[in-house]
């Protein structure tokens, strides 16, 4: 017999969960119930991840529901989602673990009414125009006459049909269509690619489009969703090409009319605004002709008329010609005189000159003996030149020997100087000089003092026997 614990707490019959096994549960239960479901509701709070998910939210004036968009859907979405706009969610509703949050997982999104798409085209409208896509500085005017034209369509619609049949009716050209899809998914980057192929091709193979059209017909608002998208305006702003757009009726208004160069009411009247019509230019031909003609006829008349005015002031050419023919051929045979009687004097001068020229070679010979005569004559003549010459310079030097000072030292006088070296002539020029260099024969130099601040003595020179050691001696005079 056991013992019964009267103080346990009683067993439940309730299972027990982890928290992350009822997290799941749960999980699973709202999957499974909620597999598919339609929401309305206004987008809030869009993030989109580095990893390329949206994470936002979906709410009403009662509630929130937090909304993630995975990364593969999120570009496959018919829309850009932008705050404050009004959808329809297709999904279904799931949780996040981790937080204990339930949440609507997006696979597809459409605008909740015509309205929320206005609004949105109006909101796309003003930021584009915002940014000076719409601008009239970036519009360039169309060819007159465009050798090639590139049309954006639909390859299998009525629009392409009508677009080359008014082309042949008002122009024949060379058309390049590149086949679209011009609504649906994936029908703005196909519209976008076509634009910018047609700007890239470089006409090495295929001629490059003058003019492009970018046309289809009418629908509904959501069927021109195509051409409101912001790639297909902003390929059309930056394209280098004129484009027309030609989108629906004339009621209709895509932004891609903003962006374009010019905008046509139906895709027939793009094909009429792109070319001129031929008979109207041939008309055009003719009648430029006509005018032609005239304005060239009357200006010959005129110029005639004036011609014939002109020409009654004038004599009779032939008369004139006449006259001017006499006069030349009396000039002529005055001339003919003159040159004769020009060349006879020439002649005579000539004649003249000549005869008094002589022959070169017997100057030159004559030139050649007397220069042998001189040469004989400079001969003899040079030692009696160069003889008396000599003695006349012995003569002068021994005269220059003769009258020289140095003589005059060696009889036995003396030659009185400056320190500075100028010669001493008087005494009152000895007595401006504080001290004088005397030279006697030998160059024998001595130097003396005068004493010039005192009275003028005697002097009583010293005596002193000079030697060649010491040609200098310090004395007195004063």
């Amino acid at each position: 017999m056991h013992d019964i614990d009267t103080n346990a707490p009683p067993k439940s019959n309730v299972p027990e969960f982890s928290v992350g096994e009822l997290a799941f549960s749960l999980k699973k239960t709202l999957e499974d119930n909620f597999g598919r479901v339609r929401v309305r509701g206004e987008l809030s709070r869009i993030s989109i991840a580095g990893s390329g998910h949206m994470y936002s939210s979906l709410k009403d004036d009662n509630a929130v529901i937090d909304a993630v968009c995975w990364k593969g859907n999120l570009n496959k979405l018919s829309l850009r989602p932008e705050e404050g706009l009004e959808v329809i969610c297709i999904g279904k509703i799931s949780s996040y673990p981790k937080s204990s949050k339930y949440q609507l997982i997006i696979e597809s999104m459409e605008l909740a009414g015509e309205g929320a798409l206005l609004k949105m085209l109006e909101d796309r409208r003003k930021r584009l125009e915002g940014e000076g896509l719409f601008s009239q500085e970036r519009k360039k005017p169309l060819p007159f006459l465009p050798k090639t034209i590139g049309v954006v369509t639909s390859p299998t619609g009525a629009v392409i049909r009508d677009i080359l049949h008014r082309l042949a009716d008002r122009m024949p050209s060379h058309v390049l269509v590149w086949p679209v899809i011009v609504q649906g998914d994936g029908a703005a980057n196909q519209i976008t690619n076509a634009i910018n192929g047609f700007n890239a091709i470089d006409g090495s193979s295929l001629p490059r489009p003058d003019i492009l059209i970018v046309a289809r017909g009418g629908g509904s608002l959501e069927d021109l969703m195509a051409f409101n998208e912001e790639n297909v305006v902003r390929a059309a702003a930056e394209s280098k090409i004129p484009i027309i757009s030609a989108v629906g009726h004339e009621t209709d208004t895509t932004l891609i009319d903003y962006a374009a160069d010019l905008r046509a009411p139906t895709p027939t009247g793009a094909a009429e605004m792109a070319v001129p019509v031929r008979a109207n230019l041939l008309a055009q031909i003719l009648d430029n002709e006509k005018r032609l003609i005239n304005a060239t006829s009357r200006i010959l008349s005129d110029s005639l008329n004036k011609l014939d005015a002109q020409s009654r002031g004038l004599g009779d050419p032939e008369k004139l010609l006449t006259m001017k023919a006499q006069s030349l051929d009396h000039a002529s045979d005055k001339l003919g005189l003159s040159f004769g009687s020009f060349l006879s004097t020439k002649r005579e001068q000539l004649i003249s000159r000549a005869s008094r020229l002589r022959d070169p070679k017997d100057a030159i010979k004559n030139a050649h003996t007397r220069l042998e005569r001189w040469s004989e004559q400079l001969k003899s003549a040079a030692p009696t030149i160069t003889q008396k010459r000599s003695q006349n310079l012995d003569h002068l030097g021994k005269m220059l020997d003769a009258y020289s000072f140095k003589k005059t030292l060696e009889r036995g006088y003396a030659v009185i100087r400056s320190t500075e070296g100028k010669p001493i002539i008087t005494a009152s020029d000895a007595k401006n000089h504080a001290a004088l260099n005397i030279e006697f024969q030998n160059n024998e130099i001595i130097s003396v003092q005068t004493g010039n601040t005192a009275a003028p003595q005697t002097p009583t020179p010293k005596k002193k026997k000079p030697s060649q050691k010491d040609d200098k001696a310090q004395t007195s005079l004063f």
